[in-house]
């Protein structure tokens, strides 16, 4: 079989192939030949089906595979014998014989592209830092007790952090507006739930008080029709309630899986969490920076074609993330171009990544992958039991090897670059300020 190469941009290849029509007759002859020892059809004994028979019923399709075969073939030996490396998968056409007797077929597709990394030698790594201590496990408790907030009637005006019950109704130039309106709804004053405008507005009133509250909303709204205008609203106060935290004790430790109530060994398993919990964020915080120096440092143009299934995978786990959370999803259709940049940049990354692996020997090692899985299985009751759990399946195993590949790279490119630590607040690096 003949092929010629032609070079279509910078990673875009496509491959002519020529096969002659009578090597694909003999091979269809051979084929029909091997099926008419076994094929069954009505008033034949099994083998002695006649060939002309076989042939009519089969040949279409025995001659789509045979020739479906000789072009996966003749595309595989020019990859081998040009050393290509394809991405993605290639698009084959037929096309018009130019010379009788031969069939003609072509294949475009792309190449990696050639990975060349970067400089990291100039290029300065912030190592975010942070020793947990008593003061970031009193402000863990606070936020379980505050997790596990009851409230009570409060007979006095409202304040910022109460619950207040209300009824209101909202209109703009004296015209009601859709979604303006609810009836029973509770809201913390301060939470957030709603605009500022409105819940200052609430801040001080009482129990069976009226108010009326104008609120502007802001020009930049989600709601086009409400964008920069000013509604009044009418709320009516139900109930007001003010916020009641649980005491430091006993009950409060038991309630936290300290079977016995013990405050002590309750304050040392919150610590021993808060420091499993720092470490992960530290190390994802440094990994993020890492990624982003090794991508402003490396140049990659990645191939449509992988950008392409990144995006439908990307896709299908929106959609999946949004079923999950209860959104009924059928017939809603997801933008793919909102997933194109994000595409684009994780794909560039897997190569630069698969790049320092293969030329720096950067390869997961067995005993690295273990202290992940031990390290995983802490925070699990029978951690025996999860570690061989994750042992016995290659998908979950894979997972721990893929991050232990991620650490190698990041402790090789903080050896190229300048490292500054930087210690970091613990409500940021927690998310709570957010």
């Amino acid at each position: 079989m003949q092929s010629t190469l032609e070079n279509l941009g910078q990673l875009e290849r496509r491959l002519t192939m020529v096969v002659p029509a009578a090597e694909i007759e003999q091979q269809v002859d051979e084929r029909l030949k091997r099926l008419a020892r076994t094929v069954r059809m009505a008033g034949f004994r099994p083998g002695k089906v006649p060939l002309k028979m076989v042939a009519q019923q089969y040949g279409p399709q025995v001659r789509s595979e045979v020739i479906g075969d000789a072009v996966q073939k003749a595309l595989s030996d020019a990859v081998r014998d040009q050393n290509l490396r394809v991405a993605g998968y290639p698009r084959i056409e037929r096309k018009a014989a130019t010379t009788e007797g031969q069939l003609e077929f072509s294949a475009t597709f792309e190449v990696y592209p050639e990975i060349v990394p970067g400089d990291l030698s100039g290029v300065t790594i912030e190592r975010p830092t942070l020793s947990v201590g008593e003061p970031e496990v009193e402000r863990t408790l606070e936020v379980l007790r505050k997790q596990r907030v009851r409230y009570e009637a409060a007979v006095r005006a409202a304040t910022t952090g109460d619950r207040v019950t209300i009824d209101f109704k909202g209109t703009i130039d004296g015209q009601e507006f859709s979604g303006g309106s609810g009836t029973d709804v509770a809201l913390v004053l301060g939470a957030g739930r709603m605009l500022p405008d409105f819940e200052t507005g609430l801040v001080g009133a009482s129990a069976s008080e009226t108010k009326s509250i104008p609120v502007n909303f802001p020009s930049d709204y989600k709601a086009a029709g409400l964008a920069g205008k000013t509604a009044v609203f009418s709320v009516n106060v139900k109930k007001v309630e003010a916020p009641q935290l649980p005491e430091v004790d006993a009950d409060f430790a038991k309630a936290l899986g300290i079977a016995d109530g013990d405050l002590g060994k309750m304050r040392t398993e919150i610590k021993a969490n808060v420091e499993r919990e720092v470490k992960t964020k530290l190390a994802t915080a440094l990994k993020s920076k890492v990624m982003q120096a090794l991508l402003d440092t490396t140049k990659v143009d990645p191939p449509k074609a992988l950008v392409g299934l990144e995006v439908e995978r990307l896709v299908a786990n929106a959609r999946a993330d949004l079923q999950a959370r209860g959104l009924k999803m059928e017939g809603v259709p997801i933008d793919p171009q909102v997933f194109e940049g994000q595409a684009r940049q994780r794909v560039a990354l897997g190569l630069i990544l698969g790049e320092l692996v293969k030329r720096n020997e950067l390869r997961a090692k067995p005993e690295q992958v273990r202290k992940l899985v031990e390290e995983h299985a802490e925070s699990y009751e029978r951690s025996t039991e999860v570690v061989k759990w994750i042992y016995s399946e290659p998908d979950r195993l894979a997972e721990f090897e893929g991050l232990a590949v991620e650490e190698n790279v990041i402790e090789w490119v903080l050896r190229q670059a300048q490292v500054v630590e930087k210690a970091t607040a613990f409500e940021q690096l927690m998310g709570e300020a957010a």
